[in-house]
C-alpha cells in the first residue's frame, strides 16, 4: 500500500499567491479507486496549468465520488477502474442520479461535477499503461446524463445607481491620491529612523518608501503598545486592542504610501465606466499594455476565458489640466496615469516588470506583501467598499452589472446593431448574457408599442362618413368647424371639386401619405384609409365599385397579401356601406346601372387590380 500516498497540487491564486491542494486515498474504503482518480487530478492540474479555483473543484468532485462509492458499492475496497467487479459504470450512473439532490434546483453544478468526472476517466482510457474496463467507454463519448442546469442572468445596473457608484469612485480615486501624495511628501521629510528616532511617523514612512527597514523589522524595533509613543499611537483610534495595535500602525502606515486592495474598486469601476470593458480585461491590464499619445491612449485588452484580445483606442478630455474637476471625467487616459503613479513604487520594490495597474500593498503577521488587486479579498470586497462609502444599489452587488450597463448604453448608441455591439464576444454571447437587460426590453417594448400606435391611428383615423342628415348639418358652423372645414371647403365638397373617387378629401395637398404641398399621390386607392376623407351620400355608387373590386381582388392574391395591402381599406369600405340604409344601396346600385358607371381608377393601379 506503500504507493498509496498522499497527493499534492500547488496552483496559484489570481493574486499570485501558491496555494497547496491535496487528496488522500487512504480516507477513503475505495482507496485503489481514490488513487487512480487522484493521479489523474494531478497529471490534468499541471497539463492544464490549472488555477487554485479549478483545482479545488477538480478535488471535491474526487471526494464526492469516492464518498458516494464509499456508502453504496459493494466491496469498495476492490474498487478499480482495472477491474470489473465491483461495476463501476453502475456506481457513475448512480451517482449522476443522487448528485442533483445535492444542490438546488436548476443549478449548473452537478454537470459541471459530472464533466470534470467524465475527463478525469477520459485521461485514464487514453494512457496506453492504464486499463480502464466495462463500459465506461461509451459514457465518456456520449452525454454526460445531467443536464446543464440554468442561470439567473443579472440585470445592469439602473442609470441612477451606476452614477451614484461613478460619483463614489470619483471621490474614492481623489482622495485616496491625496492620502498617498501626503504620505510620500512627509515621508520625503524623513530621515533613516536608526539615526533619526524611531518614534517620528516620517521616519518610519521613509524607510517604508525606501524600502531600508520591512515592516517585521520596524516592529521589532518599537516598543510594546503599552510604551508606545504618543506621535504613533495617535495615528490609530484610541479604544484600539493593545493585542493588535502593532499591526494596525504598520497598516496605517502602509496605507500613507501604497493603494489597498480596498481603494482599487473606485479604479475598476471607474476605468470600468470609461472602457465599457469587463472587470478581468480592466483589473489585468499592465503598462505595456497602454500606449499613450498626445489627446489619446491606445489599450490592449485580453479576456482570457473567451481567448479574445483586442486594441482599442479612447481619446483624452479636452480639461485634462483641469486637477480638480466638478463632476467625474471618465477620461481613461488620465484615470491610467493616475493609478501608475500608485503603483509603480511597489512594482519597483517588488521587481515586477511590467508595472501592473492594479497592484496593492498589505500587511500580514507583520510583513508587507505586495500582490495583485484581488475583487473577492476577505474584507476587501465590492460590497465592502460600497460599506465604506455608504453607496446603495437595487439588487445584487455584482461587478458584472457594471459591464452589463455599458453593453445597454453601446446597444442603444448602436440602435440595436449586434455586430457592432458584440466586437469583444460572440454575437450568441450578446443574445444569451446581454440583450435580456432592462433596459434593453423597455426600449424594444416601446418600439412595438410606438408601430402598434402607429397602426392603430391609422386604423381608426379613417375617413369620416356623412348622411343626408349629416351633410346638411354642415350648414352650421359649430359642426364645421368641429370638422375642420372652413365655408369655402364645405362648398367645394358640395360642389364635387374635391371629389377623389371614392370619397372626397378637406385638402388634397395635406395627405399623411405624400409630402407637404404635394397632390396626395394614392388617391383614391387609400383614400379608405386617410383622415382627410369625407364620405358623402354623392359616393356610394363608387364606393360599391370599390368594394366589388376589392372583392375580386381577394380572389386573386393570397391571403396574407391581400390583408397587409388592403385589409384595412376592405374594413373601411365595408364600414361606410353599412351605415346607409337599404333604400339608398338599391338606389345607388340602380344609378350604377342606369348611367354605366365604372370604377374610376389612375391607369397605373388598372395593373395590379387586372393582373
Amino acid at each position: 500500500m506503500s504507493r498509496i500516498g498522499i497527493r499534492k497540487v500547488t496552483a496559484a491564486r489570481a493574486s499570485g499567491e501558491k496555494i497547496t491542494s491535496m487528496i488522500d486515498p487512504r480516507s477513503f474504503a475505495c482507496s485503489t479507486l481514490a488513487a487512480e482518480l487522484a493521479d489523474e487530478w494531478v497529471e490534468l492540474a499541471s497539463a492544464a496549468a490549472l488555477g487554485i479555483s479549478s483545482v479545488n473543484a477538480y478535488r471535491r468532485t474526487v471526494i464526492n465520488f469516492c464518498e458516494h462509492v464509499d456508502s453504496t458499492v459493494p466491496r469498495p475496497r476492490s474498487a478499480s477502474f482495472a477491474r470489473g467487479e465491483p461495476d463501476l459504470h453502475f456506481a457513475v450512473t448512480e451517482w449522476l442520479r443522487l448528485l442533483p439532490a445535492q444542490y438546488k434546483t436548476g443549478s449548473r453544478d452537478p454537470g459541471w461535477s459530472a464533466g470534470r468526472l467524465r475527463s478525469l476517466i477520459a485521461r485514464r482510457i487514453e494512457h496506453p499503461d492504464r486499463e480502464v474496463v466495462g463500459h465506461l467507454h461509451g459514457w465518456v463519448k456520449g452525454s454526460v446524463g445531467l443536464s446543464r442546469g440554468e442561470t439567473e442572468e443579472l440585470d445592469e445596473f439602473t442609470r441612477a445607481d451606476k452614477k451614484r457608484l461613478v460619483q463614489a469612485a470619483w471621490a474614492d480615486r481623489l482622495a485616496t491620491e491625496a492620502r498617498i501624495r501626503a504620505g510620500w511628501a512627509l515621508a520625503a521629510t524623513g530621515t533613516d529612523p536608526a539615526e533619526g528616532g524611531w518614534d517620528v511617523p516620517a521616519n518610519l514612512l521613509w524607510a517604508l518608501a525606501h524600502n531600508a527597514w520591512t515592516c517585521k523589522e520596524i516592529s521589532s524595533n518599537l516598543p510594546t503598545w503599552r510604551l508606545m509613543p504618543a506621535p504613533l499611537r495617535d495615528l490609530v483610534p484610541a479604544d484600539i486592542s493593545p493585542s493588535v495595535g502593532m499591526r494596525v500602525l504598520l497598516r496605517f502606515l502602509v496605507r500613507q504610501l501604497f493603494p489597498h486592495n480596498l481603494d482599487l474598486h473606485s479604479y475598476r469601476i471607474l476605468l470600468m465606466a470609461a472602457t465599457g470593458r469587463a472587470s478581468e480585461e480592466v483589473s489585468g491590464l499592465r503598462e505595456d499594455d497602454v500606449e499613450f499619445g498626445t489627446r489619446s491612449v491606445m489599450i490592449d485588452f485580453s479576456k482570457r476565458r473567451a481567448r479574445h484580445e483586442a486594441r482599442q483606442a479612447f481619446s483624452s478630455a479636452d480639461d485634462a489640466s483641469v486637477l480638480l474637476p466638478s463632476k467625474p471625467r471618465l477620461d481613461a487616459a488620465e484615470i491610467i496615469r493616475g493609478l501608475l503613479v500608485l503603483t509603480r513604487p511597489l512594482a519597483e520594490q517588488a521587481g515586477i516588470t511590467p508595472v501592473p495597474l492594479f497592484l496593492r500593498a498589505a500587511v500580514h503577521n507583520y510583513t508587507m506583501t505586495i500582490r495583485p488587486f484581488e475583487g473577492h479579498l476577505e474584507g476587501a470586497t465590492l460590497p465592502d467598499w460600497m460599506a465604506s462609502q455608504r453607496v446603495s444599489v437595487t439588487g445584487p452587488v455584482d461587478i458584472r452589472r457594471m459591464r452589463k450597463s455599458g453593453k445597454v448604453e453601446k446597444a442603444i448608441a448602436f440602435k440595436g446593431r449586434i455586430s457592432d455591439i458584440a466586437d469583444d464576444h460572440s454575437e450568441e454571447t450578446f443574445r444569451n448574457h446581454y440583450a435580456h437587460g432592462t433596459t434593453l426590453r423597455v426600449i424594444a417594448g416601446n418600439v412595438i408599442a410606438t408601430a402598434q400606435q402607429r397602426w392603430f391611428d391609422q386604423a381608426i383615423n379613417g375617413p369620416i362618413v356623412l348622411t343626408p342628415e349629416d351633410e346638411e348639418s354642415l350648414e352650421d358652423p359649430d359642426t364645421a368647424a368641429a370638422l375642420g372645414l372652413s365655408a369655402e371647403d364645405i362648398d367645394q365638397l358640395r360642389s364635387g371639386q374635391l371629389d377623389m373617387g371614392v370619397s372626397s378629401c378637406k385638402d388634397p395637398f395635406d395627405s399623411p401619405f405624400g409630402r407637404a404641398g404635394q397632390l396626395c399621390p394614392v388617391a383614391p386607392t387609400r383614400c379608405l384609409e386617410c383622415r382627410n376623407a369625407f364620405v358623402l351620400p354623392s359616393n356610394l355608387p363608387q364606393l360599391l365599385l370599390f368594394a366589388a373590386h376589392l372583392e375580386r381582388l381577394q380572389l386573386r392574391l393570397s391571403p396574407q397579401h391581400f390583408h397587409a395591402l388592403w385589409g384595412q381599406s376592405r374594413v373601411n369600405v365595408l364600414a361606410a356601406i353599412n351605415a346607409r340604409t337599404d333604400a339608398e344601396l338599391a338606389q345607388a346600385r340602380q344609378q350604377i346601372t342606369d348611367q354605366g358607371l365604372t370604377l374610376r381608377l389612375p391607369l397605373g393601379t388598372q395593373v395590379e387590380f387586372d393582373a
